[in-house]
């Protein structure tokens, strides 16, 4: 487990918003709300990037996802989807999860315990806390719709930002992890062991700044501990978690001891955020408890050290300040330089090396438009070892396509792979080394400082401290490149504003305060008084006098001396070396053979050749140099460098003065003069000769030199032909890596949809089997294309019957029934038809013949069905005959009813009346349908019915009780006053259950 940084003296912070592409134009009407005052949400986002392989993560993700309670968070799923190809992604992911999952909308806000799946050929950012969908700027294959949303999400949310990498080729999703990382969010990568594609997963490992590496089930739980821990803790839970005496110095006390740097002069704010950051991910709730772990796990100490240092940066970061740079100081350095003289830049806090690479890009750029040879010397540093080592190899994420363009991309990068390395002749302008500008010397005599949004996270004291150190290390016109919220403070002085906007200052002709400098550094023994701070450790007396008795032998007694490469190439000069080395003229070269003087060429040739077959030292003595004044004895000395950090083929040349001849001279006193003489003569003629056999076998060599330089410009050219080839083929490539990318995710969502296809295929062949409907499908031609098995008992067909044409297939239908002619009809009028048709067995089949439409409503054919009604029709035929024989029992009781001279009444228990008989409707002058349906209540004006009557009819039905001669005084219409007797008894029940009674008047008189 890996996690983010935060650069304390000498790292580099991101800026805080991303290098977002700028949204399409909105049309009228549009339903996306203004997003520039609208506050960002307060629960996490969780943005899901996958590319090939990633459905299968994304459905393993979402089902171990639990369904209980609300989680607290949103995800927004941004996948690599095919622009062209209608995507089945939304409901594949619908299967796995009970949240609400949704296609991305321009201004959709997002919702907690929400899902939101980014559409087809579309690029999303997150606003204000609404979805944003722009037109993919880049072309295909060049698209990164991964990293634009992850650094949308990182602004907009900061510290609840969290970005899970899944499956997938390529490294879209790496910086836009970086910048998550560097506003204070969470980054979890898939293990690589469980990816379909896992070079997503270990571009984003490879960054060092992944919280959590697991695999997709185990993801949901890790995400919900860290929701419900202090990422979302309320200031008054970080009040407890830190209640008691302050420990942070014992915090930074402890990442001093095992790091060796001081964060003391960290901001304390920052300092508290991160190290709550910590707490949340180790699940420690008290500030003291953390301390604890401090001082027993020595690999906690080590993620908190990296979870300080921001590695966050990228190419040209903020384009507009790098702009600015370009129009208003390097075109000023360029020109102020002597051709050959380099421009020096520093550094300092360059992280992982791309804004120094940016500057030497410019600087190369301007140079090269101006026709002047000024090279670029930029000075990189860091406090970060491992972020100067990446920096140094040069090697980026093809994802930096997104920042650096195309043209650059093809002059100053080479691909390798899934990779972008730095040419060679841009890395050889930088120098990378670990420094810490708190306490390490700087670098002088430079004309730029481009100190980039590192000031931000030191407290005011040491900004204080800095300014002075920049001014000193400047040159007189040299520039201070700062961040977009970072500024000289007090030393206005010492700089003077160039552009305010973009916080580029010139360096004032003013000479630095000595007592500024003596106080640039924080004190070597101690934190400045300040006790709540560590004390730094002393450096012993017995180093430094160490460090200065070793400075004044080199300077003073050592040898002047040259370290080569195998090449001859001079790595480094030690000492004065102007008697022994002459620069030659023309183009400026480094090999120490060509600026060797006269009377070393010859033996320094041969001895770099012995030394480097032989690995060991040899020794010329007394040769004899040409010098300006005359000639001098040297002593040359060559031997290969040795040590544990010695680099293989380097090695060491040494010069030394040869004491005088004193004794050779002595010795040759007594010979005769013209001896002496006449050997001087002889050796001078051989030296002449050797001299001259020397020059013609240079010139010899020079002359192979140039056929080799004609040879080699030719190959040059082919070169840059095949380079030309391989970049067009590079496009090619990618184009097609990223058409395989989401040719995979098609394919899987494919695979996904023939599995349910398959299923939904097997379930209507079970359903068309199981009702036992005969079912036959036609295509237009009228052929017969699919039928179930009981459509065989019709038409008596047999497998290999599909294809064959319906008129072929003679039914077994009794009758006339054309069943080709309906199909042909209803082809031709697209309206169904019905009817009833009989088997040759005698079964009565309903036959149903429809158009067969498709879900696009075109016309493929026909659907015939034939339902087995024969039960069906023989319940139908016995039910008219029950019907006929009830209609006639009614019949025969209604004759009955009405032979009958009483008059009678059929109540049910509502007392409404069902029928009455002839003698009643005659004797009280009624009609048979004025009074069938009424309530009893209503006729003769409710004279009928009194409360004691009502009382006693109402207990016959329910109670099984009868009503025996109870005399009534009634007013009727036809009689007048009158008196009747009233008998009422059950009737049986009828085919419907309903419960009637009979009621009887058995006597009516005038009343008196």
């Amino acid at each position: 487990m890996t996690t983010g940084r935060r650069k304390p003296a000498a790292g580099k912070p991101a800026a805080r918003k991303p290098a977002a592409r700028k949204p399409a134009a909105r049309k009228p009407g549009s339903k996306r709300a203004t997003t520039s005052a609208a506050a960002p949400p307060n629960f996490p986002v969780v943005g899901i990037g996958a590319s090939a392989g990633g459905l299968a993560a994304i459905e393993e993700f979402l089902a171990a996802m639990p369904t209980d309670g609300s989680l607290g968070m949103a995800f927004v799923i941004v996948q690599h989807l095919d622009p062209d190809h209608e995507s089945l992604l939304l409901d594949l992911v619908k299967r796995y999860t009970s949240i609400d999952v949704a296609w991305a909308e321009d201004g959709m806000e997002v919702r907690s315990g929400c899902a939101y799946v980014m559409p087809p050929n579309k690029d999303m950012a997150l606003m204000g806390g609404r979805l944003c969908l722009v037109k993919p700027e880049a072309p295909r294959g060049r698209r990164l719709p991964i990293d634009f949303f992850f650094r949308s999400l990182a602004a907009d949310l900061h510290e609840r930002a969290v970005c899970i990498v899944l499956s997938g080729t390529g490294s879209d999703g790496t910086l836009g992890l970086r910048a998550i990382k560097g506003e204070g969010g969470m980054a979890i990568a898939q293990t690589p062991e469980t990816a379909g594609y896992d070079g997503m997963p270990r571009s984003a490992i490879a960054t060092g700044q992944v919280d959590f590496i697991l695999p997709p089930t185990d993801m949901p739980g890790q995400l919900l501990s860290y929701v419900s821990h202090a990422c979302l803790r309320t200031p008054s839970a970080r009040a407890k978690a830190s209640e008691g005496p302050d420990q942070l110095p014992q915090v930074l006390l402890a990442l001093r001891d095992r790091t060796g740097h001081d964060f003391s002069h960290y901001k304390t704010s920052t300092l508290r955020r991160r190290v709550e950051r910590r707490m949340v991910v180790t699940r420690v709730e008290r500030i003291d408890d953390y301390v604890a772990l401090l001082k027993r796990d020595s690999l906690e100490v080590e993620t908190l050290f990296r979870e300080l240092l921001i590695g966050v940066t990228n190419f040209f970061r903020d384009t507009p300040a790098f702009e600015t740079l370009a129009a208003e100081a390097l075109p000023r350095l360029i020109a102020a330089r002597v051709p050959g003289d380099p421009v020096r830049v520093w550094v300092p806090g360059c992280s992982t090396g791309e804004e120094a690479y940016s500057i030497a890009i410019l600087l190369q750029e301007l140079a090269g438009s101006v026709k002047r040879n000024v090279s670029p010397q930029v000075f990189a540093t860091d406090i970060d070892a491992e972020a100067v080592e990446r920096a140094r190899a040069g090697v980026y994420p093809d994802s930096i396509s997104a920042d650096v363009s195309p043209e650059r991309l093809e002059r100053f990068f080479v691909r390798d792979g899934d990779t972008y390395r730095v040419a060679k002749t841009v890395r050889d302008c930088l120098v990378f080394a670990k420094q810490d500008v708190i306490k390490d010397p700087p670098f002088t005599r430079v004309d730029l400082i481009s100190c980039r949004n590192l000031l931000i996270y030191l407290d005011g004291e040491l900004q204080r401290k800095l300014m002075p150190l920049f001014h000193y290390a400047l040159n007189s016109d040299g520039y201070l490149f700062l961040g977009s919220s970072e500024t000289v403070g007090e030393a206005a002085d010492l700089f003077a504003p160039v552009d305010k906007k973009w916080k580029l200052y010139q360096r004032r002709g003013t000479v630095t305060p000595r007592q500024l400098l003596t106080t640039a550094m924080p004190p070597r023994g101690g934190s400045g008084g300040d006790d709540r701070r560590p004390e730094l450790r002393a450096v012993p007396l017995r180093l430094r006098v160490r460090d200065l008795a070793e400075r004044t032998l080199l300077d003073k007694h050592a040898p002047a001396c040259v370290v080569i490469n195998a090449e001859g190439d001079v790595l480094y000069i030690h000492g004065h070396t102007g008697r022994y080395l002459e620069p030659p003229a023309g183009e400026p070269s480094g090999s120490l053979l060509k600026m060797a003087r006269q009377g070393l060429r010859l033996e320094l040739a041969a001895g770099i050749r012995k030394a480097l077959t032989q690995k060991e030292a040899l020794r010329y003595e007394r040769l004899r140099v040409k010098t300006d004044g005359g000639t001098s004895l040297v002593n040359l000395i060559i031997e290969p460098m040795s040590g544990p950090d010695a680099v293989k083929g380097v090695l060491l040349v040494l010069f030394e003065d040869a004491p005088a001849e004193n004794a050779a001279r002595n010795a040759t006193a007594t010979e005769p003069i013209a001896d002496r003489e006449q050997r001087i003569a002889d050796l001078d003629r051989e030296l002449a000769a050797k001299e001259e056999y020397l020059r013609s076998t240079v010139e010899e060599l020079e002359t192979s030199n140039e056929e080799l330089k004609s040879t080699s410009e030719e190959m040059q050219s082919t070169n840059e032909e095949l380079q030309s080839t391989n970049e067009e083929m590079e496009t090619s490539r990618e184009e097609l890596q990223s058409v395989n990318e989401e040719l995979v995710t098609v394919n899987s969502e494919l695979q996904q949809k023939i599995v349910e296809l398959s299923r939904a295929n097997n379930d209507m062949n079970n359903m068309l089997a199981g009702t036992g409907i005969g079912t036959l499908f036609v295509d237009t031609q009228l052929l017969i294309s699919r039928f179930t098995s009981a459509i065989t008992v019709i038409l008596g067909l047999i497998p290999t019957d599909i294809g064959r044409p319906l008129s072929d297939i003679a039914p077994h239908l009794k009758g006339d029934a054309d069943v080709l002619g309906a199909v042909s009809t209803v082809l031709d009028t697209l309206a169904p038809v019905e009817a009833q048709v009989e088997s040759s067995d005698g079964r009565i089949f309903q036959m149903r013949i429809q158009p067969y439409r498709t879900l696009d409503n075109v016309i493929e054919g026909a659907v015939l069905t034939f339902v087995d009604i024969s039960a069906r029709t023989k319940l139908e035929a016995e039910r008219d005959a029950l019907a006929r024989t009830v209609a006639e029992a009614g019949r025969f009781a209604q004759s009955i009813l009405d032979t009958v001279r009483e008059p009678k009444l059929v109540l049910d228990e509502q007392l409404t009346i069902v029928n009455a008989n002839r003698s009643f409707l005659t004797t009280f002058e009624h009609s048979l349908d004025a009074v069938v349906g009424r309530p009893l209540a209503e006729i003769d004006s409710g004279a009928w019915l009194t409360p004691d009557l009502t009382t006693q009819l109402l207990a016959v039905l329910p109670k099984m009780k009868s009503l025996d001669d109870f005399r009534l005084s009634v007013a009727t219409s036809a009689l007048g006053p009158c008196t009747v007797t009233l008998n009422a008894i059950e009737l049986l029940q009828t085919h419907d259950k309903r419960r009637l009674m009979l009621l009887t008047i058995t006597d009516v008189a005038p009343s008196a």
